[in-house]
Formats: structure tokens, sequence, C-alpha cells
């Protein structure tokens, strides 16, 4: 009831809330948040229903070489990119950030039916691709409707509260799928089927309970910046926009995807088939716990810090895969690293953003970032595919370790700038301070 009585105007009840409570004390966090937070709950229940199988369907079920699952993961992380950039300029046209979130996340939903025909690579790329498209649609606006129902100072814990809920999601999806794959005798027929009727009330939750705008539309002042694919590619001119984008890409380019960890931790211990899908949930467990905390903790010390921070925990995760180390507490430190990797960097990387980028242009700044970023895991999915077929496992994730040191050293470099008054390219001004 509280978040449907919010719907009119929950960022100056955001605001209002963090004035009234005073100094030393934490605002609530706006009912915006907790509504998204409760769409991406059940959405990641549907999502990762699917991914917790994914791995062991494709390369033990439909026999693919790990260069072909390569190319499929690939798809599936990062076809989202191509399309990221147009759902951000189409949410942007006329405050539509609801529209267009409602429209990706209704057709990732009607993807999850069409795996159980999908019997080939190219129809699987086919319908992932299709599903990842939904994602680029509405990760951009959804995380802008985040940022512009938040006040600056707690972005970083309003993320965080998201990306937690979103967590819980990811959490108890391969919990069902290891049900449904004990109990039911077409295991992966029956996780599609209930993948697709999760995601179905996933879509029903957002066009009931979140609200169409989170500030109030006005006319924007003269001389703000317009949407526009070409206002959206101007902001590499600001120069906190362009080092924050490129730091994603860099770190983006050895980082291998989770389904790869799973495989290479499947292969050290010995998981049988039917407890692999469980894997994610030890990175799912800690992102959850971690998710609050070091969202707050990036308010306080700067974003930027916590961002490289996560990525120092990836590294840990290679190294521990790396090592010879024999000990039943490797798989819990392999997956809470993995987890903390993921609390220190998703949700804080889009608070950085959000404070580089003008509101008329948040969901096309944030889908500039998130492209890069995409894109690089896009091509690394297929290089480290490539790389375990030609030279093995261990070859392969000693080199992504390595790119991952040298990529982390030079982003670590890529200062921003002293807070000042950033210039929007093009079509306007944009006073933003960067906390990065």
């Amino acid at each position: 009831m509280y978040v449907a009585d919010s719907r009119s105007n929950p960022a100056t009840a955001a605001t209002a809330a963090a004035r009234d409570l005073g100094p030393g004390r934490r605002a609530a966090v706006a009912p915006t948040v907790l509504a998204l937070g409760t769409v991406s709950l059940v959405t990641d229940v549907s999502s990762e229903m699917v991914t917790a199988v994914l791995p062991l369907y494709l390369v033990a079920g439909l026999g693919l070489s790990p260069l072909g699952f390569g190319l499929l993961d690939g798809v599936y992380n990062g076809f989202s990119a191509l399309v990221r950039l147009v759902g951000g300029h189409l949410a942007d046209r006329g405050d539509r950030h609801k529209s267009v979130a409602a429209l990706g996340y209704g057709l990732s939903a009607l993807c999850k039916p069409l795996l159980l025909v999908a019997g080939s690579l190219p129809l699987i790329g086919a319908v992932l691709a299709a599903d990842r498209t939904g994602k680029g649609l509405r990760t951009a606006p959804r995380d802008a409707l985040i940022s512009l129902a938040s006040p600056e100072e707690s972005r970083g814990r309003a993320f965080g509260v998201h990306r937690a809920m979103d967590t819980a999601g990811a959490l108890i999806g391969p919990l069902v799928a290891f049900l449904i794959l004990r109990q039911a005798t077409d295991g992966y027929d029956a996780v599609f089927t209930v993948s697709f009727c999760v995601a179905a009330v996933g879509v029903l939750v957002l066009l009931l309970f979140v609200p169409s705008r989170p500030r109030p539309l006005a006319v924007p002042p003269d001389g703000a910046p317009r949407a526009s694919l070409k206002a959206a590619l101007g902001l590499l001119r600001v120069p906190d926009v362009r080092r924050l984008a490129l730091t994603a890409l860099l770190l983006g380019l050895a980082t291998v995807s989770d389904s790869f960890v799973y495989l290479l931790l499947q292969r050290r211990l010995g998981v049988t088939d039917h407890w692999f899908a469980l894997l994610p949930l030890g990175t799912a467990a800690a992102f959850l716990l971690l998710a609050v905390p070091l969202g707050r903790l990036a308010d306080r010390i700067g974003r930027r810090r916590v961002f490289l921070g996560g990525h120092g925990a990836l590294l840990l995760v290679y190294g521990a895969l790396l090592s010879g180390w024999q000990s039943p507490a490797l798989p819990f430190l392999v997956l809470a690293l993995h987890g903390g990797f993921y609390a220190a960097t998703d949700g804080v990387l889009m608070a950085a953003a959000a404070d580089c980028v003008p509101a008329e242009l948040r969901s096309s700044g944030l889908a500039l970032v998130q492209t890069g970023q995409a894109l690089a895991r896009f091509g690394c999915s297929i290089a480290f595919g490539a790389a375990w077929t030609a030279w093995g496992d261990r070859w392969a994730l000693g080199a992504a370790t390595t790119v991952l040191a040298v990529c982390a050293a030079t982003a670590f470099v890529l200062r921003p700038s002293t807070p000042s008054t950033a210039t929007a390219p093009t079509t306007g001004t944009v006073s933003e301070e960067s906390p990065v």
C-alpha cells in the first residue's frame, strides 16, 4: 500500500524524507526503489533458474564444446550491449522509462518457453539474443528510475538495496531449479516452463506498482541537454564520463563470466550434475549480504575505490582457482569473493555514472557506460572459451588473471578530475560533482 500510494512523486517524497529526518539519521529508501527491487527479485528468480542449468544443459545435454559454449555465453551476456543505447535513448525521450523497461521485461519473459523447442546452436543463440535484447532495453531505464528517485548522497545505498533485492531472486532461482531437476522427469523442460510463469508475474508487478515517472515531468530549462543518440555519445567528451566508461571497459575485458567460474569449480571439485545448479547460490548469498554495506561504503569513501576493490576480489577468485590448494573451504572462499566482487561493482558503477550525467540524459548516460562494459565482457567470453579449447582451462584462466591485473593497474591511473562543473557536449551544461 505504501508503494502504491507513493506513485505520484516518489522523488519528492524521498527528498522530503531526507530533509525531515535531520542530521545523523538515514532517509528511507524511495518507494520506487522498493517497487523496482520487487520486480527485479521476481524476474531474477526466473532468469537465474535458466542461468543455473544452462551451462550443463548446453555442454552436457547438447554436447557443445567450450568454444561453442563461449560463443553462446558471449551472446547471453553481451548481446544486450547492441540495444542498450537505443533503450536509453527511447526512455529519455518524454520520460518513458517505465514503458521501455516494461517492453524489455516482457520480451525476456516471452523467450523462456522458446527454449523448450530450440535444440540447435543457431536456434538457441537466436532465443538468447532475443532474451538479452529485452535485458538491454530494460536495464538503463530501470537504473535511471532508481537514480532519479534517490538523493545524490545516498545513491550508493539505494542501488545497494535494489541489488540486494535483485540478488535475493538470484538466490532463490537456482534453488528452485535444483528442486525441479530432482523431482521432474523432464527436468530442463520443467525449469523453462516455470521460469516463464515467474517472469510473467514480474511484468505484472512492474505495470501495477512502479510509477511512470520518478520526478514531475517539466519543460527542460534553456540550454539543457535534450535526448538524442548524438547527445548520448557526446557525453564521452565529459572527462569523468569518459574515464568511468573506459575503466568499466578495461576491467570488463578480463571479467570471466559466471558460468565459466562455476564450470571451473565443478572440474576442481567433481561436482555432480544435480548439485551444479546450487553453485550460483554461494555468489548470490555473498552479493545479498554485502550489496547494501558496500553501497553505503561507496557513498562515504568514494565509489571508484569500492569499484576497483571489487576487481581486487575477482583477482583473488582467479588466484584461488589457479592454486593447487585442496580444502573443503575452497568453494566457499571462491563463491564469497565472487559475490563480493558483484556487490562492490554492479550497483556502485551505476551510482557513479548517475553522478556524471544530467537527468535529461540519465538513461542514455547509464546505457553508454553499460554498453562498453557489456561489449568487453562479450569479447572476454568468446576469447576465454577459445583459449580453453586451444590450451586448456588453467592456461586460459592464467591469461585472464594477467589481463585483469594489467587492466586494474591501468584503471587505477585513470583518476577522476577534481570536483568541478562539467560541460555537457553539444546541447548544454551539466553541473555535476563526481564523488567517484
